[in-house]
């Protein structure tokens, strides 16, 4: 799907008749592939499959007529799988009278906020594009804190691995974060030491302190995560024990109970022999011997559960 904007008052509108300087491609089909890596546009196709690959790294190439930039932002996620976590690819390609973003899927960071006022240039907009990658990360990184910190209480009360399993997967996701984030401060970096010689990209001084800014808040944002991955697995061990350590609790009430019906069992069945009944009978009759039958059986109970209860004071 292809949508056209232009920059009208330092913000972006849609384009009318698809003539605006910056063109977003979601999807790209065949036909629009072979558009883009036609003489209009001149892509390489290899550039242009890298923008689609989730797994591909991110990367900055020097072309001859325009400026090649493969960016990592997370995926969007729902409720329903709000913990299925990953990363996408976005393809920048900067010419000097256009902009071309190419994105596999409609959840690449959308085009509205405080970062897309005053744009003045489409070299603007294309770092205005990365920063908002970058603050993608942030408020992931913030979900992530959330979830986190709502699984754990129910972590530390579980007996089964499914809340347990969900905290990996948090962990797992984080990686791949931890991983993106690095390599995308790698081509910041080369955007950083290149671009000043790059007539390509047309960067004035104060853009390319703009890069700079946005170095420094990519590896803050790295260094972040990084910390959050590092408190998650040094921990995952000691809520596995958690885990492990309630089930054993709930194991040694059960065999306490068991233990507790074990003689009571014994002199119920005694109690419900037929002969028994007749022996009490000549005494009482039964609506007098069966009370202080229970009684006894009461009784018995609750002294084997405080003999019980002094083993495992001494145990302890």
């Amino acid at each position: 799907m292809l949508t056209c904007f232009q920059i009208e008052g330092g913000k972006l509108s849609q384009a009318a008749d698809n003539a605006g300087p910056v063109w977003l491609f979601i999807a790209p089909t065949e036909e629009d592939k072979a558009r883009l890596t036609g003489p209009e546009f001149n892509l390489d196709a290899h550039s242009l499959n890298s923008a689609l690959d989730p797994d591909e790294l991110p990367r900055l190439e020097l072309e001859t007529d325009h400026l090649v930039v493969i960016f990592k932002y997370p995926k969007r996620f729902l409720l329903h799988d709000k913990y299925d976590l990953g990363v996408q690819s976005l393809g920048l390609f900067l010419y000097a009278d256009r902009l071309v973003i190419v994105s596999r899927e409609d959840d690449q960071p959308a085009f509205e906020g405080r970062p897309f006022t005053k744009i003045d240039s489409l070299q603007t907009l294309f770092l205005r594009i990365i920063s908002k990658c970058i603050q993608h990360f942030y408020s992931h990184l913030k979900a992530i804190n959330e979830l986190a910190n709502e699984l754990e209480p129910k972590i530390m009360s579980a007996m089964e691995n499914r809340n347990l399993l969900l905290m990996f997967a948090i962990e797992k996701s984080l990686v791949y974060y931890v991983n993106a984030m690095a390599a995308n401060g790698r081509t910041i970096d080369r955007l950083r030491t290149n671009a000043r010689n790059a007539a390509t990209a047309g960067l004035t001084p104060e853009q390319l302190e703009y890069v700079d800014d946005l170095y420094i808040e990519n590896a803050q944002c790295h260094e972040q995560a990084q910390i959050y991955a590092n408190v998650l697995a040094g921990l995952m061990d000691a809520r596995a024990s958690i885990v492990n350590n309630n089930l054993n609790v709930l194991i040694k009430r059960l065999t306490i109970l068991s233990v507790v019906f074990l003689p009571l069992n014994v002199v119920a069945s005694i109690g419900g022999m037929s002969e028994y009944t007749k022996v009490t009978e000549a005494y009482a009759p039964w609506w007098v011997t069966y009370p202080m039958f229970c009684l006894g059986l009461a009784a018995v109970g609750w002294v084997t559960y405080q003999v019980l209860k002094v083993f495992e004071r001494r145990k302890s």
